[in-house]
């Protein structure tokens, strides 16, 4: 069995646990998710099965789409709804709708983000979470991500109370921590906030609908109709750029040959999906390092008959 399950993630697991639930449906070993969701955190988690686990990387470092919440007037020790409260202050006066426009609008583009304590991010190989459970703090790496756009999901124009929650959507590159990212609307605003709640509506070419819970696998599991739910694996490169190749040349590429740049990607600088001419990808090529003039596999997908 291969392809890609767009698994629709229930709260209360980890992206761990959902790969060993469907292991155990799928009764099969070569599962693995596509970036860790927490478990509070709801929504679309790519599963890669068989070959397609070969791809994996490319699906967790596209962009992400997701509906979250803010809510401010204090913030936790996990940034989100399931940490204990760290600062708190009552909201004197109301906000108005083009403060947060504002804010949010300033969050566009690039920004800086230093990984909350309850993360899996390591420092001295040790994940952070780690040193947060012992009651330990340490220096935390900052990291630069992309936010592309960033949407007010609320048609209020004042926000009263004495804690005020309001919705976003979000697109941005990997490695954006939301949690971060609500916290940073509060302290642009100068009041304690977090993420009350997150859902995940798109991991690179997977939508929210396009997804199954459990339930729904097993029971396609059962009829013997998991060919009607996976997708191939070309579903979750259909991102990255396309070199579409001979018969020919196909051969030499499942043994690893060079390839000279096209024309067309000469200032392409990450992966590229080499396929045949019925659009079957074979292999992930890059720009070599040392001859730029051509093309060097990084990963062959398929060295059987095409």
């Amino acid at each position: 069995m291969e392809g890609i399950l767009p698994l629709f993630k229930p709260a209360g697991l980890t992206s761990h646990d959902c790969v060993f639930k469907i292991r155990k449906i799928l009764k099969t070993k070569k599962v693995g998710h596509t970036g860790t969701l927490d478990p509070d955190v709801t929504g679309v988690l790519p599963i890669c099965i068989g070959r397609a686990t070969k791809i994996a990387e490319y699906i967790t470092d596209a962009g992400k789409s997701y509906e979250g919440e803010v809510t401010l007037g204090f913030s936790t020790t996990t940034e989100d709804a399931s940490g204990e409260i760290v600062d708190q202050r009552k909201i004197e006066s109301p906000i108005l709708r083009s403060k947060i426009l504002e804010v949010l609008q300033a969050l566009q583009g690039e920004i800086v983000q230093t990984p909350p304590m309850y993360s899996a991010v390591k420092v001295n190989g040790k994940k952070l979470y780690e040193y947060a459970r012992q009651g330990i703090v340490v220096e935390r790496p900052t990291r630069k991500v992309n936010i592309y756009s960033i949407e007010l999901l609320d048609d209020r124009d004042t926000f009263s109370g004495d804690t005020i929650s309001f919705s976003f959507r979000v697109t941005c590159s990997k490695g954006t921590y939301i949690r971060t990212l609500a916290v940073m609307i509060g302290e642009m605003l100068n009041i304690p906030a977090h993420m009350s709640k997150l859902k995940r509506i798109q991991s690179a070419s997977f939508l929210l609908q396009d997804c199954f819970t459990f339930e729904e696998v097993e029971q396609f599991m059962l009829k013997g109709e998991m060919d009607k739910i996976l997708y191939p694996l070309e579903a979750g490169i259909s991102h990255l750029p396309k070199y579409q190749i001979s018969d020919t040349v196909a051969e030499k590429v499942k043994n690893g040959a060079l390839l000279p740049v096209p024309e067309q990607l000469l200032n392409q600088n990450g992966p590229i999906v080499v396929e045949t001419k019925n659009e079957k990808a074979l292999a992930i090529y890059a720009i070599h390092p040392s001859k730029p003039d051509f093309l060097k596999p990084t990963k062959v997908l398929r060295n059987d008959t095409f």
